[in-house]
């Protein structure tokens, strides 16, 4: 016979056993000391757990062979919005990829593979460059060097954030953006897009049919598969699509075909284009600015990353700021785009679990042989943009899922009006792409309402409630 006393310290043992097997995913990112060894880089271990429910930590790898298929998925999902941006802005985009690669590997390099993510072509670039070029939209921009200098000057300024960051912490940037500010601006990131991606896939209806089968194959692939076939599910379900699809136009003539035609010209090794910056005041004053943006952008993907993979890479977040601004002169001294890590990476990481800094090595390298092969580069690019923005839907929606997930996480308390009110107009003045400007400079619809979102904070939290 058991006193109460026994009996309750057996019931607690009982539910800490129980809790164990559920908990032990999260423990084993959470308190790691081989993450947070002290050292530049963490300590890497080879992943000992299940595919089917355990996560892949950071400072974890796969096999060879596992490791390179997340790798190509990881390309993959960053590569439709990488060609899309150069495009827009009349850059190279082969030369946008390389360049993608090479600073995808500085980043992982200065973070000291503590902080999964991929650099991408920046969009908050798009609306300035334009301006500044007076780019008509078609072709080579021809004022290209102008914006290469004012992009330039944007990564110096942000580079300067990060080490600032890196000496007095991150505090500052947490109380004016604490998680119900950081939990908005996830879901705006991913809100914001949407509009642009449904009318992507709603020129027709076989685009629009066929973007949705794509949503169904990744979704299927995501639910009714398991281990590694899961973990692919972007890769796995953009293949399936696109041999649909490729059967469906060029074999049966419904729609439009795929063009194999540049494939076929495309040579199969070769360097893209590269360009000289020119420094103009009147540009710079222009882009230089969306450094801040960049900064609210990235803080956001940050604490996404932070979220889901119970570990503490807030202490990093200074190199990862002067990682991605040292990328960003980097790129654009050459002739590419400025950069930023890419939600799209963290919607793969969201949905696969698997979190290892080494996939993203791999993808880097991969998109470095894609930017050295207008060959490989033209087959990407043969890609629908039906089926591109099929994934798209899949993957922005898991960002705006990722923000609801902070407030979750961080239990954002929702019965006090001040978060109710922050939520609620950031996130509607971010997905309505609401755009204010500051005297020449278009803010966008993601850096108004972040700002909006900061000062409403400061505001309230600056009185007792």
């Amino acid at each position: 016979m058991t006193t109460p006393k026994e009996h309750n310290s057996q019931r607690s043992d009982a539910l800490k056993a129980k809790s164990f097997d559920t908990d032990a995913a999260a423990m084993s990112l959470t308190d790691n000391p081989d993450f947070d060894n002290g050292r530049w880089f963490p300590t890497w271990r080879s992943y000992q757990g299940n595919l089917d429910r355990d996560p892949v930590g950071i400072n974890e790898y796969l096999p060879p062979t596992k490791s390179l298929l997340l790798g190509v998925q990881h390309t993959f999902a960053m590569f439709g919005a990488t060609v899309l941006a150069p495009l827009l802005m009349g850059f190279d985009p082969n030369l946008a990829i390389l360049m993608s690669g090479i600073c995808t590997v500085m980043f992982f390099v200065i973070t000291g593979g503590r902080m999964p993510s991929y650099l991408g072509s920046s969009f908050a670039f798009i609306g300035p460059v334009i301006a500044v070029t007076a780019y008509v939209g078609v072709g080579f921009n021809s004022n290209l060097d102008v914006a290469l200098g004012g992009i330039m000057a944007c990564g110096i300024i942000y580079a300067l954030v990060g080490l600032l960051v890196m000496k007095t912490g991150t505090g500052w940037i947490e109380r004016l953006m604490p998680p119900v500010v950081t939990g908005a601006i996830v879901m705006i990131i991913g809100l914001n897009l949407a509009p642009v991606t449904i009318q992507g896939i709603s020129a027709n209806q076989f685009d629009a049919w066929m973007a949705t089968l794509t949503v169904l194959l990744i979704s299927s692939v995501a639910v009714f598969t398991r281990g590694m076939l899961r973990r692919l599910l972007l890769l796995a379900g953009l293949v399936l699509s696109y041999i649909i699809y490729y059967i469906t136009t060029n074999v049966l003539g419904f729609g439009t075909p795929i063009d194999f035609s540049s494939v076929s010209a495309a040579s199969w090794f070769g360097l893209p284009s590269l360009h000289t910056p020119r420094f103009e005041l009147s540009a710079i004053v222009l882009i230089a600015p969306i450094a801040f943006i960049l900064v609210a952008e990235n803080l956001g993907h940050f604490k996404a990353v932070e979220g889901m993979t119970k570990a503490r890479v807030t202490p990093y977040m200074g190199r990862a700021f002067f990682a991605d601004g040292l990328a960003t002169t980097f790129s654009a001294g050459f002739g590419g785009t400025g950069v930023t890590t890419y939600a799209e990476n963290i919607g793969v990481m969201a949905v696969t679990k698997v979190y290892s800094t080494t996939i993203f090595v791999i993808a880097g390298l991969v998109a470095i042989m894609l930017g050295l092969s207008p060959k490989f580069g033209a087959i990407i690019q043969t890609i629908p943009p039906a089926l591109l923005g099929g994934a798209s839907i899949v993957v922005f929606g898991l960002i705006a899922i990722a923000g609801a997930k902070i407030w979750i996480d961080s239990h954002v308390d929702f019965t006090k009006n001040s978060n109710l009110i922050i939520a609620a107009v950031t996130v509607i003045m971010g997905t309505g792409n609401f755009s204010l400007h500051l005297g020449g400079f278009d803010l966008g619809g993601i850096g108004t309402a972040t700002l909006t979102a900061i000062v409403l904070n400061a505001l309230f939290n600056s009185q007792k409630h």
